[in-house]
């Protein structure tokens, strides 16, 4: 029997649709934005701001704050691929369960390898014990940086060996204990576009912390169904790819959901009926997107000869110009704060009018905060000259 077609233009319709690019689809719940996109990508702060800004009726970074640190509807975690994440709870406990598990266990013995190097005589002792200090101290003082966490406990600041460096052994083992549940990162130590956080006990900052326990293939089947529902159609590479499973993982996390495969990967059982075309829609999009970061093929809505403009040498793709589902160009924020842009395919006059129009949007969103992309795209040296 042949395979249900679903064609480019209908993966388009869908990503502009569910990722909110359509004006019609935007919304000024931001938790709402992030759950539809499973989660958005954190190694660069600003991507979790404008990432979800861009997809507000009435772009705001206000909300996204209260969110993140005041209402705590949102928390940052490593979980797939071992990136840093904003999540919803439920998303987020999926992912701790279904991927961030194993990740922590790669952390875990390599931390033990490393105070072994340095000399520590116990390493799962002096472990143990330095993250019942660790928390104690964080659960009874609130959130603080890693480095006062050092000034507070010097007998943890010991140096271990990291390559051909040295780093303090107290910094990582709060990041071994995040990567396990127990702190969560607060607050930035800067303004919103800083990247250095306080870290605070899980439960104290969250009730409930990460959530409780679920068994790894229950929590796979269910980051699975959320991926699907954002990315459908989606190939088994996309998805092992995304979730950084193996693919052992990826084919049963598949079946669990009883994913359904057509000409252009794997959607839900329930998710075979076209959806609407949208409308026009355009959208400039932060490095590391979540939408453009989706898919590990993405000839569907990036044609192949731009990706050395789009994409470093390590696959991280820079800030981006969407119009109608798919890629057509690129952007950069100039020193003096204007948003300049560049179309590297024809995509008509009323997408370069929305295009500019949403450029200054950009700038007055951005006021006088200024930021370095830390995954710049290559054609923003050329954008930037």
């Amino acid at each position: 029997m042949p395979l249900p077609e679903i064609g480019p233009e209908q993966r388009r319709a869908r990503l502009a649709t569910r990722h909110r690019l359509a004006a019609s689809h935007r919304t000024d719940d931001v938790g709402a934005i992030v759950d539809d996109l499973v989660a958005l990508h954190a190694t660069d702060p600003v991507t979790v701001y404008l990432s979800a800004a861009t997809r507000m009726r009435t772009p705001a970074l206000a909300p996204i704050e209260t969110a993140l640190y005041e209402d705590r509807t949102l928390l940052r975690h490593h979980a797939m691929r071992r990136t840093l994440w904003v999540f919803g709870h439920g998303n987020a406990r999926l992912a701790h369960h279904g991927a961030t598990v194993d990740v922590a266990a790669v952390q875990l013995r390599n931390l033990l390898k490393q105070l072994d190097a340095a000399g520590v005589p116990d390493p799962a002792a002096w472990l143990a014990q330095a993250r019942a200090t660790v928390h104690d101290l964080l659960a009874a003082e609130g959130p603080m940086p890693a480095r006062d966490v050092g000034t507070r406990l010097p007998e943890l600041a010991i140096p271990v060996p990291i390559g051909d460096a040295t780093v303090a052994a107290h910094s990582r083992v709060l990041l071994i204990m995040g990567f396990d549940g127990q702190v969560l990162r607060a607050r930035p130590t800067g303004t919103w576009i800083n990247g250095q956080y306080r870290w605070a006990a899980a439960n104290a900052w969250l009730p409930g912390g990460i959530g409780a326990a679920l068994e790894k293939q229950v929590a796979a089947a269910g980051l699975a169904a959320a991926y699907l529902r954002a990315f459908g159609p989606a190939s088994r590479e996309d998805l092992k790819w995304w979730a950084g499973w193996t693919v052992a993982t990826t084919k049963r996390a598949l079946a669990d959901v009883g994913a359904v495969e057509t000409t252009a990967g794997y959607v839900l059982p329930d998710d075979l009926a076209p959806v609407p075309d949208p409308g026009p829609s355009v959208a400039l999009l932060p490095g590391l997107d979540p939408t453009t970061m989706g898919w590990k093929s993405r000839d569907w809505y990036l044609a192949p000869e731009l990706v050395p403009q789009l994409f470093d040498r390590n696959g991280n793709g820079g800030p981006s110009i969407w119009a109608d589902g798919r890629i057509v160009g690129g952007w950069v924020q100039r020193k003096d704060g204007t948003i300049a842009t560049e179309l590297l395919v024809d995509a008509g006059t009323e997408a370069r009018d929305a295009v500019d129009e949403a450029a200054h949007v950009l700038e007055k969103l951005l006021g006088d905060v200024r930021f370095t992309v830390r995954y710049p795209a290559p054609m923003q040296a050329r954008l930037l000259a």
